[in-house]
């Protein structure tokens, strides 16, 4: 522990041990609720990733070789374990964040547990498909192995959950892992590392802090069999080059632009009020939150009305306030980022809510509404990552299609209609790998996330995720021996 007043220091978790950098360096980690310093991270380098990555290759062989049965025992545990320890989790995701706690505790710990639980279920169905003689005199069946070795980043929007997402497949599978937070966010990633490394054997997780030069020197390691990462699609880029270089497997889940479709006969109450939350839950720090909003002409000012008093409504604020929706943006970079899109606004925008700052401490924005733009305005086109939707109109179905699929991102949508075949026919030619329908943001463990295009490939959760932790191998053996 840290004397009152100073910075508490987070370490390395390195074949079941707490390490500091092997360099010494460290980095200085921020609330964004204060914009204070609350603790120093190891700045790891390529010793400390040469370390963690034989920490993992070695613990690898025992660890692919344990049974389905006891690596779910393993991840139950872990599952209990979080359940236990929730309050530390939220208290230190609250930190890493400036995330309103109550939300945190209902909104993150359930479905993390869920996931760990549902990923525990997946280990004990690793399996091929059934053996067959497919040429005469000979008998071939597949086997489902783990990959081996995985490097993994995490972002900031939600250290702990998407932690989860990258562990629990990868283990349940049979690999080992070596994960690097986001160099703004690493505090609950070292708690997940305490809590884990107490369950499973040494070297199987691994936790390394860092900035972009250590995830970077982790995905060209020479160890690693696969490369998964959540981040903007500038990461996402690099890492596929970069692992491109020795044919590494890459998971990426990128950004996303998420459109909104609100028909004529939509509900236009409820879909503002569904879709307010779906945009702003998370300061809008979100790949799949609700940001591009597409309205029948017909309702367009009925729809912008009820949403900027949806917007006027919701609250932002400190972490222990319970009657705020988001807390603050992660940094002082994405604070200057959403600013500087409402700040270039063109001529023919309007902001309808927010538009500004809120106080002078943290780094708060204000619930945004914008309306009047065009398909290729800058904030159309661009992920804003903040509390912020644009609204367009449209006349038809089919230019509503069009502003819909006309952007790089392809990672989640929405319909809003009372038609059945309308959304029908919309979830068949959205271009994108979520479609929801009368509803925007609920994910669940058993159905796939992951998105086309500019948003990435591969999946996270359901066994579609399992799946792309594992590899395939043909095994063929003579009748005749």
């Amino acid at each position: 522990m840290t004397e009152l007043g100073q910075a508490r220091k987070l370490r390395n978790y390195i074949a079941g041990e707490f390490k500091d950098a092997a360099d010494g360096r460290t980095t200085e980690i921020i609330n964004p609720a204060t914009g204070e310093v609350y603790a120093t991270a190891p700045l790891s380098g390529q010793a400390d990733v040469d370390a963690a990555m034989e920490a993992a290759a070695t613990a690898f062989p025992a660890w692919r070789d344990t049974t389905p049965a006891e690596r779910q025992r393993a991840l139950l545990k872990i599952a209990d374990a979080f359940e236990e320890r929730a309050e530390e989790l939220i208290a230190a995701e609250s930190e890493n964040t400036g995330k309103p706690l109550g939300l945190t505790r209902s909104e993150e710990i359930p479905p993390m547990v869920d996931q760990i639980r549902f990923f525990a279920g997946a280990a004990r169905m690793l399996e091929g498909r059934s053996a067959g003689e497919y040429m005469e005199g000979l008998t071939s069946f597949v086997r489902r192995e783990p990959i081996g070795v995985c490097a993994q980043v995490a972002p900031w929007n939600y250290p702990m959950m998407m932690g989860v997402w990258k562990f629990a497949p990868a283990l349940a599978a049979g690999n080992t892992v070596v994960l690097k937070p986001s160099d703004t966010t690493p505090a609950s990633t070292v708690l997940m590392a305490e809590i884990i490394g107490s369950i499973v054997p040494k070297g199987v997780f691994n936790v390394i802090c860092g900035d972009r030069d250590t995830g970077r020197a982790m995905v060209e390691h020479p160890t690693p069999a696969m490369a998964s990462i959540t981040g903007s699609v500038r990461a996402g880029v690099q890492v596929a080059e970069s692992a491109a270089k020795d044919l590494k497997r890459v998971h990426l889940e990128l950004g996303g632009k998420a459109p909104v479709l609100v028909f004529q006969d939509a509900d236009i109450a409820a879909a503002a009020a569904g879709i307010s939350e779906a945009g702003f839950f998370n300061a809008g720090q979100d790949c799949t939150a609700a940001t591009r909003v597409l309205v029948h002409e017909s309702v367009h000012d009925d729809f912008v009305t009820a949403l900027a008093k949806a917007a006027a409504d919701t609250k932002t604020g400190q972490p222990d306030d319970e009657d705020v929706l988001y807390g603050p943006l992660n940094n002082a970079d994405q604070l200057a980022k959403v600013s500087g899109f409402i700040d270039r606004l063109p001529a023919h925008a309007k902001v309808e809510a927010g538009g500004h700052r809120v106080g002078d401490k943290g780094y708060f924005y204000a619930p945004t509404v914008v309306s009047g733009l065009k398909q290729d305005d800058e904030i159309i086109q661009n992920e804003v990552f903040g509390p912020v939707i644009t609204v367009q109109s449209f006349t038809d179905e089919d230019q509503a299609l069009a502003y819909a699929n006309g952007v790089e991102y392809a990672l989640a949508s929405s319909v809003w209609t009372k038609d059945h075949g309308r959304a029908m026919r919309l979830s068949r030619h959205l271009d994108f790998g979520c479609v929801w329908i009368n509803t925007h943001i609920p994910l669940v463990a058993e159905m796939p996330h992951g998105g086309f295009k500019k948003s990435g490939y591969g999946k996270d959760l359901s066994a579609y995720g399992f799946d792309d932790y594992t590899r395939v191998k043909h095994v063929m053996t003579s009748l005749e021996s």
